[in-house]
């Protein structure tokens, strides 16, 4: 066993993390229902991390591990706490048995990683007993991954199975996007469409390859030149500044990077029919901008539900299912994306209302067994 010298704490109310916000933001942290919130620190290896479990009601927790550099600890701690409860409504509503669980590392991924501080990690996962599952996710590699396992068995996404989810992940993706321009266009060609996709990393790359071979009019943006420039030339696509993609003339917006991109300064700027991204929590308020886009007769495709190829991946590789099987299960995105437009349609509500209330129906039953 790995030894240092750690804090492990429930979250509470004395939290340095809290103890200075506003009672507002404490009903917004804590008004989602969260089963245990933990703080992970190690001074060796200089891991600074919260694991945020949402529910267990379907299963073990499972959501990747991202590491990323903070403006502050509450803005770590308002992402894990929202991508934590995505992650439940996503394998509520993929039908998974899983529950839903996120990880958040606070550093620099390009000069802050090493092994001391992933087996540090491992050490605190494991000291949770099964109840969450981690998996690479932005910042993370299935490399990584190899050390968070050296201290617990609760990983998936390791090199030599399953390995790195993003393939799958977009392809969800473009199974949710065609099926949002069925919808929207009346049939689920992309030839022709203009997409702007925001951010080429692992996930975004595999999307556009598809969007290429469909014969879609491609418009990138990234924050990382070299990459944009290395995905643009190889399938031909237009590049923007990051700033700039919200004001092309695009068919479809795909927010492919960190969330909170459709909100009340970018909406406005946005002449798209579709936002269908791999991005989570694209809404920088589901309950406000939701309904804005309905109204503005703008379809959006639940991220948690579109988004979903990548927990699938990872369940295939706990349940020992094969490739083949587990992009059938991403194919599956297109028809659940279709009924959840139906059901958005039938009732007059935003369509995030509608994969909620899908999600929230397998929790209650679930949790009446």
């Amino acid at each position: 066993m790995h030894t240092f010298e750690r804090s492990l704490k429930i979250m509470d109310k004395q939290s340095d993390l809290i103890k200075n916000s506003s009672a507002n933001q404490l009903t917004d942290l804590f008004g989602m229902n969260h089963e245990k919130v933990l703080i992970c620190q190690d001074k060796d290896s200089g891991l600074k991390a919260i694991i945020a479990i949402h529910s267990t009601t379907c299963g073990p927790a499972l959501g990747g591990t991202r590491m990323w550099k903070y403006a502050s600890d509450m803005d770590a701690l308002k992402d894990v706490l929202r991508l934590s409860r995505g992650m439940s409504y996503k394998n509520a509503i993929s039908g998974l048995n899983l529950g839903g669980g996120k990880a958040v590392i606070i550093g620099d991924s390009k000069t802050q990683k090493s092994a001391n501080l992933f087996r540090a990690f491992g050490d605190f996962i494991e000291s949770l007993n099964g109840d969450y599952i981690t998996s690479e996710d932005v910042g993370i590699s299935p490399d990584d991954m190899i050390h968070v396992a050296k201290q617990t068995k609760h990983v998936t996404g390791l090199p030599g199975k399953k390995g790195d989810p993003s393939p799958v992940t977009a392809f969800g993706v473009y199974m949710g996007m065609k099926a949002a321009a069925k919808s929207q266009f009346g049939n689920d060609s992309l030839q022709g469409k203009k997409i702007a996709v925001q951010g080429v990393g692992h996930v975004g790359e595999y999307l556009v390859e598809y969007l290429h071979k469909e014969g879609a009019n491609i418009t990138l943006t990234d924050i990382n030149d070299s990459l944009l420039s290395k995905v643009s030339k190889r399938f031909n696509c237009n590049i923007v500044n990051p700033d700039e993609i919200y004001d092309v003339d695009m068919d479809i917006y795909a927010p492919c990077a960190l969330g909170a991109t459709v909100n009340d300064s970018t909406i406005p700027r946005m002449n798209c029919s579709i936002i269908a991204g791999a991005a989570n929590n694209q809404l920088e308020n589901e309950n406000i901008h939701g309904s804005v886009l309905m109204n503005k007769g703008v379809l959006y495709a639940p991220d948690y539900l579109i988004n979903a190829g990548g927990v699938m991946n990872c369940y295939a590789e706990l349940h020992d299912f094969s490739n083949e099987k587990v992009m059938q299960m991403a194919e599956n995105i297109y028809q659940t994306t279709a009924e959840i437009i139906n059901h958005s349609k039938n009732n007059n509500i935003p369509t995030f209302l509608a994969a909620n209330q899908k999600a929230e129906e397998r929790l209650k039953k679930e949790s009446s067994k």
